[in-house]
C-alpha cells in the first residue's frame, strides 16, 4: 500500500495545483482506512478549500493514472464516488456549525460532474458565510445561541440510480430544516428532473391526489401524525396542502418507486420533520413515459 501511495503523491507533485490540496488528499486518504468518521475532529474553513477541492476532483477523474492509483487503496473506490469534505468551522459555547460537502466523482459526464460539484461547494461556502455574519450581528445584540447542522446522505446507490439528500438544519430558538435532492442516471450519466418522468402535467394532480390519500390515511391509523389537508382541525385554508410543484423534490429509491419531498413545515407541523411519501407506481402509470426508472 506504501508503493501505492508514494505512486499517488508522485503524480500529483508533477501537476501545479495549490499548496491547499495536499491537506484535501492526505485527509482523502487516511479517511479511507477508517470504517466510521471520527465526529470529535474538528476542522477549520481553509482560505480556498472550495477550488482546491474541486482542482483535486478534476485531477483525480482526468489521470487515469491517479485514478488507479486510488482504487487500489482499500476504501478509496467508495469515496470516489460520493466523497465528503468534512469542515467543522465554529465551536464555541453558543455557536457551532458542523458542515459537511459532498463530492460526486468518476461521471464521464464531466460537465454534469463539475457542475453538481461546483453547486454543492458554493452551497456549503455560502451557508458558512451567512452564519458567520449571523455571529456577528447576534454579538453585537448581545449574544444568543445559535445552530447549524448541514450534510447529505447517499439516499439510493443502485446500478442505474444514485439519489443524494442535501440538508441544512438551522437552529436559534426554534429550528428549520431545508432539503434539496438530486437523482443520478449512472448509465446515461443524466440528472433525472420530476417532469422528463412523465408525458404531460398530469402527473402533478396524479401524484397530489395520492399524497392527500396517504395523509388521511396516516392521520386515521396514528393520532400522532398530523398533515395539513382537508378535514385537520385548526387548519387555515392558506396552510391546506393543495398540490406539489412542478419540479417538488424527490428521488427513486432502492425499489424503483417514486419518493416525494417536503421540508419541514411545508405540509405538516415542525414536530413532523421533513417527511416523504413513496407513490405507489399504480397510481402514476398511465402518465409515466416508461418504466425505465420507476418500476
Amino acid at each position: 500500500m506504501n508503493m501505492q501511495i508514494n505512486q499517488l503523491q508522485k503524480e500529483y507533485e508533477e501537476i501545479p495545483i495549490p499548496e491547499e490540496l495536499d491537506m484535501i488528499v492526505g485527509r482523502a486518504i487516511k479517511q479511507s482506512t477508517k470504517a466510521r468518521r471520527n465526529k470529535n475532529v474538528k476542522y477549520k474553513w481553509v482560505a480556498g478549500v472550495g477550488a482546491a477541492a474541486l482542482i483535486f476532483l478534476v485531477t483525480i477523474n482526468t489521470s487515469s493514472t491517479v485514478a488507479n492509483a486510488l482504487s487500489t487503496i482499500p476504501g478509496v473506490d467508495r469515496i470516489i464516488k460520493v466523497l465528503m469534505l468534512k469542515e467543522y468551522v465554529v465551536d464555541e459555547k453558543n455557536y457551532n456549525a458542523n458542515i459537511k460537502v459532498p463530492a460526486i466523482t468518476h461521471l464521464d459526464n464531466k460537465e454534469l460532474e463539475l457542475g453538481l460539484n461546483e453547486k454543492y461547494l458554493k452551497e456549503n461556502k455560502a451557508l458558512y458565510d451567512k452564519f458567520q455574519a449571523e455571529i456577528k450581528e447576534m454579538k453585537k445584540q448581545g449574544d444568543g445561541h445559535l445552530g447549524l447542522d448541514a450534510g447529505y446522505e447517499v439516499k439510493t446507490d443502485t446500478e442505474e440510480i444514485l439519489a443524494i439528500e442535501r440538508y441544512v438544519v438551522e437552529s436559534a430558538g426554534s429550528s428549520s430544516e431545508e432539503i434539496k435532492l438530486d437523482t443520478i442516471d449512472k448509465k446515461n450519466q443524466m440528472l433525472i428532473t420530476l417532469p422528463i418522468l412523465f408525458k404531460d402535467d398530469r402527473y402533478i394532480q396524479l401524484i397530489s391526489e395520492n399524497i392527500k390519500e396517504q395523509m388521511k390515511a396516516q392521520m386515521k391509523a396514528d393520532p400522532d401524525k398530523v398533515y395539513w389537508t382537508t378535514g385537520t382541525l385548526d387548519l387555515q385554508p392558506t396552510d391546506e396542502f393543495k398540490s406539489i410543484k412542478k419540479d417538488q423534490n424527490f428521488y427513486i429509491n432502492q425499489d424503483g418507486k417514486l419518493v416525494i419531498a417536503f421540508n419541514k413545515y411545508d405540509v405538516a407541523p415542525g414536530y413532523m420533520g421533513s417527511v416523504e411519501f413513496v407513490i405507489p407506481t399504480e397510481a402514476i402509470a398511465d402518465d409515466l413515459v416508461s418504466h425505465k426508472y420507476i418500476k
